[in-house]
């Protein structure tokens, strides 16, 4: 599938090459209409039906937007579940992550017969490949209990398991569209990326058959939540955290790990190190042994250091910084959502469907918007898009929720100047200043 999306991207780069070729040859008409009406490209931090209400009352200038998110189709039958524990929810993004991830390390610490997190760890990737196929919870922990090997798919884990540094081989990523205030499900489509091939080979640990009667020595296991409760990624709080509750919910029907039931301890990242950070410390003094989370890439990065020396794992279901997986972790750091070096291929796909020609990546100065923006300028490049045509820009994000909102006056008026007709803007529910920003300084957003 991807490599029929990489034909496309082909031929687009061929079109967009003969589109520059016209634009140069001394009439400037077009340049001048492309500088007048701008299109508006997102990503997963801010492609969500939560997100226009942080326009306030222009939240119609999102009307048109498009984007890309690491997202599978849903079964309705998952949906459903998710909506029993939370009635009110309207997004769905990383809430399959965030339920795989939790089910994994579960299902890692029963193979493991323990609930050490170096034990934990060594079991992970295992889980998930080279074993009994297994589709549902109940049925994987009871193969786990019976000291099977197994191969974990679920919603989000479909076409292979994870790399050798414990992220998956595979990932598919949904095209977004803002139809009004809402995302026209009507007008998603879904491109698959990775390769099956690069799933782990490695032999794990023997599983520990679970004894009659459970394990007796063993205390219950723990996970600990550092998920967005607060700050600029609490827009996409209620799926993940709709997940999270939907595992265990499920895990413990199914009879828990090692005998008894999994503890679920709630804990916030804040969005930021400091409250993440301190989520982090009462949480290894809690005696959790895995840490789900953090929600974005900078706030995993900022707190990976002190889970590694405390010896805990972290699995994150939304990280998507590429340079993490080659992050110094002491093999304690998991993840379920895909890199942006696969993110970055979609992204630039979709921008040059519309033929766009002067591409400005707007981008939260932080390890997830930076390394996904020279990620979606590289694949521009490769795919025709000179140099002096793309515009890259960063802005400093709020320290905290009670600090100024990001003010992108200045970055607006340098993006009318430069003429673009095409702005993708990476970051979470901040990032609505820079569309206010764009509209303030007489850019016509497309719709």
């Amino acid at each position: 599938m991807f490599v029929s999306r990489r034909s496309r991207v082909a031929t687009l780069a061929a079109c967009a090459t003969i589109l520059l070729a016209t634009s140069a040859c001394g009439d400037d008409k077009p340049e001048e209409a492309s500088a007048q009406q701008v299109r508006l490209y997102g990503t997963d931090g801010n492609m969500l039906n939560s997100y226009p209400a942080e326009l306030k009352e222009r939240a119609s200038l999102v009307d048109g937007m498009k984007g890309t998110t690491p997202l599978t189709p849903l079964p309705d039958d998952f949906k459903s579940r998710l909506r029993a524990v939370n009635p009110a929810l309207t997004d769905y993004l990383y809430s399959a992550e965030t339920y795989d991830a939790v089910v994994i390390a579960v299902l890692a610490a029963q193979l493991a017969g323990s609930t050490d997190p170096a034990a934990i760890a060594k079991q992970i990737v295992a889980v998930t490949n080279d074993g009994q196929r297994c589709e549902d919870t109940a049925s994987c922990l009871a193969l786990a209990r019976n000291g099977q090997d197994i191969e974990y798919r679920s919603v989000s884990l479909t076409r292979a398991g994870f790399t050798d540094k414990g992220e998956p081989a595979t990932a598919s990523y949904a095209t977004l569209t803002f139809d009004g205030q809402q995302i026209n499900d009507g007008k998603t489509e879904f491109v698959g990326a990775g390769i099956e091939s690069a799933a782990s080979t490695k032999t794990p640990p023997k599983p520990k058959k679970q004894r009659s009667g459970g394990d007796s020595d063993q205390e219950p296991l723990i996970l600990g939540g550092l998920l967005p409760k607060t700050g600029d990624l609490a827009i996409a709080y209620p799926p993940m955290a709709a997940g999270a509750a939907l595992a265990i919910k499920e895990i413990n029907a199914a009879g828990g790990a090692l005998g008894k039931p999994v503890t679920w301890l709630d804990g916030d990242d804040g969005t930021s190190p400091a409250v993440a950070k301190a989520t982090v410390a009462k949480h290894v003094t809690d005696g959790v042994s895995v840490i789900i989370g953090a929600g974005g890439s900078g706030i995993s990065r900022a707190v990976l250091p002190d889970v590694v020396q405390a010896g805990k794992i972290l699995f994150s279901p939304s990280n998507t910084d590429s340079g993490l997986t080659d992050v110094e972790d002491n093999g304690l750091y998991f993840r379920t959502a895909p890199p942006d070096s696969l993110q970055g291929r979609a992204l630039a796909d979709v921008i040059l469907r519309d033929g766009s020609q002067k591409i400005v990546i707007v981008a939260r100065k932080d390890s997830y918007g930076e390394g996904l923006q020279g990620t979606v300028r590289d694949e521009l490049e490769k795919a025709g898009i000179a140099n002096d045509r793309l515009k890259l820009m960063t802005y400093e994000p709020p320290a905290d929720a009670k600090a100024a909102p990001v003010d992108f006056s200045s970055g607006a008026k340098e993006i009318k100047e430069f003429g673009a007709d095409a702005v993708l803007i990476i970051g979470f529910g901040e990032s609505a200043q820079v569309i206010r920003g764009l509209a303030d300084a007489g850019v016509q957003i497309r719709q």
